[in-house]
């Protein structure tokens, strides 16, 4: 005879868990004594949105569903944000929430929530378990379901009574991967349409993609010369120094890059569901008939034609499809390939960040110095608003893995997820980039770095503003300002008093031995730049953009 708790936390072990990422609550008490006994690593967390992204983060890094654990109603609720990160970027995790006690629902007891009516269009499976004995089918179940076809959250609701009943349940085993794989005939189609293609072009999005994956998709790109650009925010699917890169398909695209996939014939589509942002509105690809033959490669086949409609469509894992189409060659040199030459020259150009700009600090030399410095394996995570644009422009990613930002636009995730980040990877260096608004989001997560002796560095990119709101503002609305003014603290304080390292770069030149300072303290640390609110976005300030409006 087991209790649900212990139920809970074998199935887990079962389907290899090594860690999870809480915030305690009275409702799911008999599962933390489980972990007590268990070899799972707890990381307690400082509130429920902060602990739903590190799963995030771990589930978007290992491809292996990050696992969460929350108190009802308010938990559950601040949790949700995770949640939609998750599902709107295919991310593997599954979220466990205390539930008040069996006798006590439908009466809106003390903090309860119907789960599947508040996550139902968050999240892509929503279950209570009400019978202990069930344990192991449901969460090896939802391992399954977090992972298959398009991945995504599950979420798991827990009454506190069947958590602590005692059953006999069979023992829990792994759940069964599930690998959708290209059919012949679909390659040969695509064979034969590249064969007759005179602009064709590459987009690398998604997930279930691994380091073996993403080499099999340079040896793709090199034997057919194609031009290869990567959806928003998944710029670590291929080498940005390699001659085949053109660049990153999403917010603020070079307009060259955005020309060239209009004018394709053929776009070959791996692993993305190409939505609004990285499609720029849906007009680099128009829905629901594109202009260009597309090819359209996903592991769920709900997604095949729900948007586009596809020439060809084939449904298969982007592992699965570059495993078996790197055994194709083409039979002659593509007629193309200085256009691909053309294409990545004009990448090299746009992610060359400018050097001057308004106020004492400037970000091109700072982004200049991370490219030079960083080493080819360092982890960089951030949220939402304008200073990611100096993130996704100018870093040039080399490596599968090497990036955690999400593609919902969600702002306060990136200290979280270089938490998540240092504790999965802790030889690895890990850089989270913030706004001030963004960082003061979840800022509080800097404090569980403290508490695991995580020595991540947060750069604090603080203009005073919210910055993205601000520049809409000014150009919907000029020079009436209203809600996107910030008063923030000393954040190089902050750090110290969180038992961290903190550093404040006021002039360009500070940068780089502040930079280095925090590297060689060992501790948590946080780089704030003071940065000039007109220095809006890399080629424009407020200034302009108010009196252009």
């Amino acid at each position: 005879m087991k209790t649900g708790g212990q139920l809970i936390v074998e199935a887990l072990e079962a389907n290899g868990t090594d860690r999870i990422f809480c915030v305690p609550g009275e409702s799911y008490l008999a599962v933390l004594d489980a972990l007590h006994d268990s070899s799972i690593r707890t990381i307690v967390c400082r509130q429920e949105g902060g602990a739903a992204m590190m799963a995030d983060c771990q589930g978007r890094l290992t491809g292996k569903p990050g696992i969460c654990f929350v108190t009802r109603g308010p938990g559950a609720t601040n949790a949700s944000a995770g949640i939609h990160i998750a599902m709107q970027d295919s991310v593997p995790l599954i979220l466990f929430i205390g539930q008040v006690a069996s006798h006590a629902k439908q009466r809106e007891a003390f903090q309860e929530v119907d789960y599947k009516r508040f996550f139902g269009d968050i999240a892509k499976w929503v279950v209570e378990i009400d019978d202990a004995s069930r344990i192991p089918e449901f969460v090896t179940r939802a391992f399954a379901v977090a992972t298959s076809g398009r991945p995504g959250p599950v979420v798991i609701s827990l009454p506190e009574d069947m958590l602590t009943s005692e059953v006999e349940a069979p023992q829990a085993l792994p759940h069964t991967p599930v690998e959708t794989r290209p059919g012949e005939a679909e390659l040969d189609a695509l064979e034969m349409l590249l064969a007759g293609a005179k602009r064709p072009f590459v987009i690398l999005g998604g997930t279930r993609w691994d380091e073996q994956a993403v080499a099999r998709m340079r040896t793709i790109a090199e034997a057919w010369s194609l031009p290869v650009g990567c959806s928003f925010r998944r710029q670590m699917l291929f080498d940005h120094l390699h001659a085949n890169y053109a660049g990153d398909v999403g917010i603020g695209i070079n307009p060259k890059l955005a020309a060239q996939i209009k004018a394709a014939d053929v776009v070959l589509l791996i692993g993305g569901r190409m939505g609004e942002m990285p499609s720029s509105d849906y007009t680099l690809l128009k829905s629901p008939y594109p202009d260009q033959a597309l090819v359209h490669v996903h592991a769920d086949a709900g997604e095949l034609g729900r948007v586009y409609r596809p020439t060809i469509a084939i449904n298969a894992s982007p592992a699965a499809f570059v495993e078996a189409f790197a055994r194709r060659k083409p039979a002659a040199k593509p007629s193309w390939s200085p256009e691909t030459e053309k294409a990545h020259a004009a990448y090299l150009e746009w992610s060359t960040p400018p050097q001057t700009g308004p106020g004492a600090v400037q970000m091109g030399p700072i982004m200049d110095y991370l490219n030079e410095t960083l080493p080819e394996d360092a982890i960089l995570t951030n949220g939402a608003g304008n200073y990611a644009t100096w993130v996704h422009r100018f870093y040039r990613s080399r490596r599968f893995g090497t990036q955690a930002a999400p593609t919902s636009g969600s702002m306060g995730y990136g200290t979280p997820a270089a938490v998540a980040a240092k504790a999965l990877f802790p030889d690895r260096t890990v850089v989270a980039f913030a706004g001030d608004g963004c960082f003061l989001m979840n800022g509080q997560e800097f404090a569980t770095a403290a508490q695991y002796e995580l020595p991540i560095i947060v750069i604090v990119v603080n203009n005073g503003i919210y910055g993205t709101i601000r520049m809409h503002q000014e150009r919907e609305y000029p020079s009436r300002v209203v809600a996107t003014d910030l008063k923030n603290p000393d954040f190089a304080a902050l750090a110290r008093a969180y038992g961290g390292h903190g550093e404040t770069v006021e002039k360009t030149e500070d940068f780089a031995p502040a930079f280095e300072r925090a590297r060689a303290s060992g501790k948590p640390a946080i780089v704030q730049i003071k940065l000039d609110p007109e220095a809006i976005t890399p080629t424009r300030t407020l200034t302009q953009i108010r009196d252009k409006s």
